[in-house]
């Protein structure tokens, strides 16, 4: 288990901008979050790094971006509407309700006897019920069951009815992969453990589409990408793992979790699944429209079967702040800092002049942030408290380097750049910092 507490990540996200409580003047909204100027930088690098893995260096998946509200049927063809649900009990005492296979698990002996961890009470559950994790709203000036819709519950669902859009308009073969990253809803009984489990998240999902035959080789192969994905990120990969699911949904042929090892234990940041062809001949099935693939290679007409990663833009998040989180002894005091991935860090670079009241300083600083932001480089420009302050604030943030504009810049157009990891500093021109970043 991971030696930085959840309350160490929590307060360093509430100090530094990265998350905030939502509707927090109103007292707050169980569960939900609102990500700072940091934290919305810190998911858009996450976002950004997944998608050019998928999309942008690969010739054989294309992206898309579907409606978070669908057709009610394809809830009802994915199995959502009758299988989408957990287990439900209330303690009798006090009325707190808890998933059934969670409160299991926080058992340390006698499954049978099952205590409530907010009273303490033991063996006094009501009886299960299951407990739909759909969101429900309405469309239209009427709210009755002709109206009734759902918010999405995963993206997957409108990468399978696009299937056939997809293939007309991209010109991809079978192998080939579709992308999205987007909103999706669950009314989780019990969220928790700040944003990694929400009723409002996101995801990073993609499907590959393949010949039934090749189904096994490309699951294998997408467990290795995934994985390497996280290594090419700097994540701890002691602190990175696979586990096979003990039972199978009823649509899989093989299903792993990348878990990750987080304060509270080790928990699923992502899925590669083999689906087989359940979801495709389902949505042929309810729609009445044949989605099956003819090969003109071949002559075949098949049924795609689906190798799926599926990944939560939120959780990775998380684990990159619990990942890169450090504390270190540095000259008498502790110095905390985030060892993020220069993809991943919120702000590329900082720019400080040595002195806020001296407008020489200034203005080279400034001609240098603007220069960077140009670029398209995120920049931050800092000039309050003393340098030393400055640079613990950058820390904090995770930025990588910070460049320093002082006297000697003026006479001989160099700077002092200082690393965030080892916090060395070195003279370095003035204009090599651009090609540093």
């Amino acid at each position: 288990m991971s030696s930085t507490s959840l309350d160490q990540i929590v307060n360093l996200a509430k100090r530094r901008g990265f998350v905030f409580p939502s509707s927090e003047i109103y007292g707050g909204l169980a569960s939900t979050w609102d990500y700072g100027p940091y934290g919305v930088l810190l998911k858009n690098n996450v976002k950004a790094a997944w998608w050019k893995a998928m999309v942008l260096m690969r010739d054989d998946i294309v992206g898309l971006d579907a409606a978070i509200l669908m057709h009610p049927r394809t809830w009802e063809a994915s199995g959502h509407t009758d299988s989408f649900s957990d287990p439900l009990v209330e303690c009798r005492q006090c009325h707190n309700r808890f998933r059934l296979d969670e409160l299991q698990d926080l058992q340390k002996s006698d499954k049978d006897k099952l205590q409530c961890p907010v009273c303490g009470t033991k063996d006094n559950f009501t009886e299960p019920k299951n407990f739909n994790l759909l969101m429900k709203t309405f469309l239209g000036t009427t709210e009755d069951a002709k109206s009734a819709v759902y918010l999405r519950g995963e993206t997957c669902q409108g990468i399978y009815v696009n299937f056939k859009n997809v293939l007309a308009t991209s010109r991809q073969k079978i192998p080939f992969g579709i992308a999205q990253i987007g909103k999706a809803f669950r009314n989780e009984i019990t969220p928790g453990n700040f944003t990694f489990r929400m009723r409002e998240f996101e995801q990073m999902e993609m499907q590959f589409f393949v010949k039934p035959d090749a189904a096994a080789v490309y699951y294998d192969e997408w467990k290795s990408r995934r994985l390497d994905w996280y290594k090419s990120l700097g994540f701890e990969m002691t602190r990175v793992r696979f586990k096979d699911h003990d039972k199978l949904a009823h649509y899989a042929k093989a299903a792993v979790d990348i878990e990750y090892d987080t304060p509270w234990g080790w928990k699923e940041v992502e899925g590669i699944h083999n689906r087989g062809d359940w979801d495709l001949s389902r949505h042929s099935e309810f729609s009445g429209k044949d989605l099956s693939y003819f090969d003109e290679e071949s002559g075949d007409k098949f049924m795609p079967y689906i190798v799926e990663t599926s990944g939560g833009a939120d959780r990775i998040s998380l684990m990159a702040l619990i990942d890169a989180y450090n504390e270190e002894e540095t000259d008498g005091e502790t110095r905390v800092v985030l060892k993020l991935h220069k993809d991943l860090a919120p702000i590329k670079v900082a720019v400080m002049p040595l002195l806020k009241n001296k407008p020489e300083l200034v203005e080279v600083a400034t001609k240098l942030f603007h220069e960077l932001k140009a670029a398209g480089i995120m920049a931050e420009y800092d000039e309050s408290g003393s340098i030393g302050r400055r640079y613990r604030r950058q820390d904090e943030i995770g930025t990588p380097i910070c460049v320093t504009i002082d006297f000697d810049t003026l006479e001989n157009k160099t700077v002092t750049i200082r690393d965030r990891d080892t916090m060395k500093q070195e003279r370095v021109g003035l204009d090599k910092v651009l090609k540093l970043t």
